[in-house]
């Protein structure tokens, strides 16, 4: 009779955790990659049924789930490039400490400020964290213009589409009716200029904010464009959609109406 993993002495080659609800899969090599902290710890000197399981299996951690991707990065690549406007620095270097990382706790203590600006313009950049294992240079990374100033823009629209009888071809795709623009007043202005309307909500001061403003054009790659033209990146997406037939009988034309946005940070 085959061994389950809970039975089993030795650890798959490929390793499902669960961290603080977050899952992830990955290599044993690559949590066994430092030596003496915490993970090389539990799987190389326990077997598989002496480590707390979730209900489908996985290895649980009760730990932050979301910073535990940086934790596996560092182990994973030898390095560690953190995003720009990296906030939960502190909360990085606890989660560094409990998985016995000393190195990485280290860096992350030790001059904040000064790793995360170049030599050259004082800019933002990513900033590196090397592991014990290897060493290697930072890559370059895509800086703020200087004077720029950091921020989020979140960018809406809603969309409908028909499918005909039989998945026709000729069925009306992404129509977008509105590209509405949500951030600071100075942001969207400086990004958006003059295809800014305004008019929704007019004369508002430039350090507040505001859901009201759109653009007007409906092309959704113009408006990322102009994002990546002024230093942007996609950070997250959501959407969500509905499905009506166009009348009471079901072979008539379906009509698929979306909700979708876009949020970038610089």
């Amino acid at each position: 009779m085959a061994q389950t993993d809970s039975q089993s002495s030795t650890f798959p080659e490929i390793v499902e955790l669960n961290v603080g609800g977050q899952v992830y899969v990955t290599r044993l090599e690559t949590l066994t990659a430092v030596p003496n902290s915490l993970l090389w710890t539990k799987f190389t000197q326990s077997s598989p049924g002496d480590l707390p399981k979730d209900g489908k299996g996985r290895f649980f951690f009760d730990r932050d789930g979301f910073l535990f991707r940086y934790i596996l990065d560092y182990m994973r690549d030898s390095e560690l490039f953190l995003p720009e406007f990296f906030k939960e620095r502190r909360r990085l270097q606890k989660e560094a400490e409990f998985f016995q990382l000393p190195e990485l706790s280290k860096r992350l203590a030790s001059g904040s400020k000064d790793s995360l600006f170049t030599e050259d313009s004082g800019e933002p950049e990513e900033a590196e964290l090397s592991s014990p294992v290897t060493s290697s240079s930072s890559s370059g990374t895509t800086l703020r213009s200087p004077g720029a100033s950091a921020g989020y823009i979140t960018i809406g629209y809603r969309g409908s589409y028909t499918i005909g009888r039989d998945i026709q071809a000729d069925a009306k795709f992404r129509r977008v009716a509105r590209i509405t623009v949500c951030s600071k007043i100075s942001l969207a202005k400086e990004v958006f200029g003059e295809t800014l309307n305004e008019s929704r909500d007019p004369d508002r001061p430039s350090d507040k904010y505001t859901a009201r403003y759109y653009l007007k054009y409906n092309f959704l790659e113009q408006a990322f464009d102009r994002l990546a033209e002024a230093g942007f990146h996609m950070v997250a997406c959501n959407s969500t959609g509905t499905c009506s037939y166009g009348g009471n009988d079901p072979g008539e034309d379906k009509l698929w109406t979306s909700y979708t946005e876009y949020v970038f940070s610089r």
